[in-house]
């Protein structure tokens, strides 16, 4: 199945991924994990939200927290390059039938809230309220050290489709996998800003949020989480790893937070910012696209997400059988 080729001049232009929200029901026990275990910073809270950035991060937040009976992700947030991108987004999404409206959020200028083809929530932003570099406040970092947030990876039940729409807002194919006749594709790893990936998607019951990731600055700082989370009573919140992924390169570890949101810890990919980079194929079949070197992945990783509030999931559209690592 060939990878449509890149749009490298999109109806709207996209920057890169910011934020994304999600609910919890116990915002103190989250507080505890997302900012004192991880180590993200608070940058605002109220009774029922918390915003959270990491250490690189100039814009106000890229994890809110919201209170609620049950878990789920409500929106995905990306940045866009000037506020007529905004009206741009609106009309493309508008003239595809899809629901486009502006809507008011604290710390955001003026945001675009609409879904993709398949249902998953997003919201688009050209402003958003700066907050001084602390960078370089190393007094500051605890846990994990996380630097910035760095990409969502999503269950889709049909990714060709994802694969189309999102390459027709300008997202590029860094590495994808085919299913064992090569007629469909079953993952597939695109980008915005330049490094392996802001957006992935993989072959399942979806569309369901499977992660979000954030970039840290060395393999040892995931080892130092894992210590502290041993040690602290997060023991079982560790879901995957460490280990390393044939696919992005990447050095990784896979936790879950208190409400079973799952969060990857994860560097060492690499620059695909040439516009004719090449994508990568791997086959389905190959076991190191998913696990270069590490312990095999728990059952758990591949049929547990987090749902998209107000989107019914659905069975993938075709069925495959993936070699995982033994």
């Amino acid at each position: 199945m060939p990878i449509p080729p890149p749009v490298l001049y999109p109806p709207f232009q996209v920057v890169r991924l910011n934020h994304v929200v999600l609910t919890v029901r116990d915002l103190e026990a989250a507080k505890a994990f997302w900012g004192d275990t991880l180590g993200l910073q608070v940058t605002g809270e109220t009774a029922d939200r918390l915003y959270l950035r990491a250490m690189e991060e100039r814009g106000h937040h890229c994890v809110v927290l919201e209170r609620a009976d049950g878990a789920a992700a409500r929106v995905l947030g990306f940045k866009v390059y000037s506020e007529e991108d905004l009206d741009k987004a609106c009309h493309f999404f508008r003239a595809r039938g899809l629901p486009a409206r502006f809507v008011e959020e604290p710390f955001q200028g003026r945001t675009l809230r609409t879904v993709d083809p398949m249902g998953v929530p997003l919201e688009f932003y050209f402003r958003m309220d700066k907050l001084s570099s602390v960078h370089q406040a190393y007094g500051l970092y605890k846990g994990v050290k996380p630097l910035r947030i760095d990409h969502f990876n999503c269950f889709s039940d049909d990714v060709d489709a994802s694969v189309a729409f999102y390459t027709a807002i300008g997202f590029r194919t860094t590495e994808y996998t085919e299913n064992e006749d090569r007629t469909r594709l079953w993952a597939a790893w695109m980008h915005r800003k330049g490094g392996v990936h802001d957006m992935a998607f993989t072959h399942g019951v979806g569309p369901r949020l499977h992660h979000v990731a954030f970039w840290v600055p060395t393999p040892l700082n995931i080892i130092d989480l894992l210590d502290l989370m041993a040690t602290t009573g997060y023991v079982a919140n560790i879901e995957r790893g460490p280990g390393r992924h044939g696919i992005s390169n990447a050095f990784f570890l896979y936790v879950r937070d208190p409400d079973g949101h799952r969060i990857e810890l994860y560097c060492s990919d690499y620059q695909t910012v040439d516009p004719d980079h090449e994508p990568i194929r791997w086959d389905l079949r190959d076991p190191q696209r998913q696990t270069l070197w590490g312990a095999p992945a728990p059952k758990s990783w591949f049929e547990e997400g987090t749902a998209f509030e107000g989107t019914p999931a659905r069975e993938p559209s075709y069925a495959a059988s993936p070699i995982v690592a033994a």
